[in-house]
């Protein structure tokens, strides 16, 4: 298998992901559990109903993500409490592994594919051994160089986001990655601000990661409501991850920025009827519209009473609908042709009428 083969697609659990197959959604939970998991099932539930084919978390030992001394990003700050550390507020959002366990358990019988995402060492230990069929990559770990090759000696596929990375900090993740003998990897563009501006998501830069590393491409999206991810699904996207929740309303850096139940299954709706929209390229009528051609078309007609015998004339032809006769082309084949019998103006010409 060549390199360029290995990357057109990649398999998580039994579904293919990549060019010529569906897009694979991802509902991102995220941490918008809030730390309970009463609240995480309630989640995977709602991912179920709405369809989605992945639903994934964020696993991480706070201690092992975030120093005492690290700063809230802006759009934290605006959620969240100002005078609490960032460290505070992730400790917050920390579910024990056991709890990942038993979503993992109930995802599966739920049917759908449990995801999460590793921010340390021992959760990537962990997820492994759980097992998740792929790893998904965060942003913030893109230029975690040791990381990212831990994860990707787990032999699982890796959708790598690429938030806030130039090119060059992806050509150099990818290298690394693929230095482990790891080639299986989705590359998602994304823009790291919750929510992001529509005006800064600069969609066509999936097709410049899919020529400069001949992957498979998708986004991970995190605008307000589902017009930006329908664009991307037009253009190519494999792979939609979007937040969602069960209420804006709730208290978290998240929320806001994350659909709620009735938009993520629009999401999902929008995006099937996409595909379905996008077809195979090949112009020819639909099925559907055949009818509307006999009706909507034109066709010769007589423009008069035309006597048998009588040598056909352009001021003897019309063109009126409906299209179910000669069409308005072979008007010059006409002239000059005799009728076999009398034709009553209006009358749609067959070519059996005329000598």
């Amino acid at each position: 298998m060549t390199l360029g083969e290995a990357n057109k697609s990649i398999s998580i659990g039994e579904r293919r992901v990549g060019k010529g197959e569906p897009c694979f959604i991802i509902g991102e939970a995220g941490v918008n559990h809030n730390g309970s998991f009463e609240l995480a099932r309630e989640l995977v539930d709602v991912a179920v109903d709405a369809g989605c084919d992945a639903l994934k978390f964020q696993t991480f030992k706070a201690e092992k993500v975030c120093s005492s001394l690290a700063p809230k990003a802006v759009y934290q700050l605006q959620t969240t409490a100002a005078d609490e550390s960032q460290l505070e507020m992730v400790r917050k959002l920390e579910l024990p592994f056991d709890a990942f366990r038993e979503l993992h358990r109930y995802s599966r019988d739920k049917g759908i594919i449990f995801l999460s995402t590793p921010f340390d060492y021992e959760s990537t230990d962990f997820l492994a051994e759980l097992p998740v069929p792929a790893f998904k990559i965060p942003s913030g770990e893109i230029t975690n160089l040791l990381f990212l090759e831990h994860v990707a000696r787990k032999g699982r596929p890796l959708i790598v986001s690429t938030g806030m990375a130039t090119m060059d900090e992806v050509a150099i993740a990818v290298k690394a990655i693929r230095a482990t003998g790891n080639l299986q990897m989705v590359l998602l563009h994304c823009v790291s601000n919750y929510p992001a501006d529509p005006r800064s998501m600069n969609l066509r830069a999936m097709h410049s990661l899919e020529d400069a590393f001949g992957v498979a491409v998708g986004l991970s999206d995190h605008t307000v409501g589902t017009e930006v991810a329908f664009a991307a699904v037009a253009l190519g996207a494999c792979v939609i991850e979007k937040h969602f929740t069960l209420s804006h309303e709730l208290p978290g850096p998240d929320h806001r920025a994350s659909l709620e139940p009735q938009d993520l299954t629009e999401l999902v709706k929008g995006i099937r009827n996409i595909e379905a929209a996008l077809g195979d390229g090949v112009k020819r009528p639909a099925a559907e519209e055949l009818n509307t051609a006999d009706v909507a078309r034109r066709s010769l007609v007589a423009a008069r009473f035309i006597p048998a015998g009588a040598v056909l004339t352009a001021d003897m032809l019309d063109t009126l609908r409906p299209g179910t006769g000669l069409p308005p082309a072979m008007r010059s084949q006409l002239l000059g042709r005799q009728a076999h019998y009398d034709i009553e103006a209006g009358t749609v010409l067959r070519l059996d009428m005329l000598a």
